[in-house]
């Protein structure tokens, strides 16, 4: 069987992304999702993202990651289907909504004639947990601030220098550790100043990608309510991939940045 896919990327954020609402939705993706991760064996990518019909929204986002298993939610695979959407003609509003697992999202296009060139996602209100908790590792004791975006984060700062971390080795049992039943995402953050923050991120099922859009938003609700960056105003979040801007502003949380098409293949499965 061949499948059409297009890859894109947020911020380095790669997905692989099924167009299901002009094509069949296909089968096992959660195995599907394990197969075409695969960097070596595969087309290669932190996971898949199906572009489904929803009967609640304009389209529908179910989201798998590179292990095979389902997410509630992914910032930037949302902006990904917002561009796939607007830029491949299944829809001319520049205000889209997006049903997923976490909820109805709202995405806001800002185009240049028929192409989106940035997509604000409205994220929703995050609901906090833990605020500056301690948390014993193998590799030291941390304070982290838990926070759920539609999906799990664990945010710690850190005044050690993120770009040298060996991420690897301390992401991979925090995100498994006994506080997070439902694991969680890892994301290690140094204040650059009140509204620059630069981070690396252990996301739950991928591994270390070059950005997580629900990554960033955490980050920055932890930081305005650690006193760190101020609130209602837009944080520029520096990433692997590159930099999204995000704004808290008590009640919800907007993140702003751009997506990429990379290319249009064929899967034989």
């Amino acid at each position: 069987m061949k499948l059409q896919f297009t890859k894109m990327h947020g911020l380095g954020n790669d997905y692989i992304y099924f167009d299901c609402v002009r094509n069949a939705v296909p089968n096992d993706p959660e195995a599907l999702s394990k197969r075409l991760s695969d960097r070596h064996f595969g087309v290669g990518g932190d996971g898949i993202v199906l572009i489904m019909p929803s009967d609640k929204a304009d389209f529908r986002m179910r989201m798998f990651n590179a292990d095979g298993s389902e997410g509630a939610m992914c910032g930037n695979a949302s902006r990904c289907i917002a561009k796939y959407v607007f830029d491949r003609g299944l829809t001319d509003k520049l205000h889209i909504t997006l049903e997923t697992k976490s909820g109805i999202k709202t995405l806001d296009v800002t185009a240049e004639g028929s192409i989106a060139k940035t997509v604000t996602v409205d994220m929703g209100k995050p609901i906090v947990g833990a605020v500056m908790q301690p948390i014993e590792t193998a590799y030291g004791k941390y304070n982290y601030t838990f926070l759920d975006m539609g999906n799990p984060h664990c945010v710690i700062f850190t005044n050690d220098d993120t770009d040298t971390l060996e991420l690897e080795k301390i992401g991979r049992p925090l995100e498994c550790h006994e506080l997070f039943p439902d694991r969680a995402n890892i994301e290690f953050v140094n204040i650059l100043g009140k509204n620059d923050l630069r981070m690396r991120v252990w996301e739950r099922g991928s591994g270390e990608t070059l950005a997580c859009g629900t990554g960033a938003c955490a980050a920055v609700t932890a930081a305005v309510i650690n006193g760190i960056c101020p609130i209602n105003e837009d944080i520029r979040v520096h990433l692997r991939g590159g930099t999204l801007t995000v704004r808290y502003t008590g009640e919800k949380v907007l993140m702003t940045g751009g997506a990429e098409f990379v290319f249009d293949g064929t899967a034989e499965v």
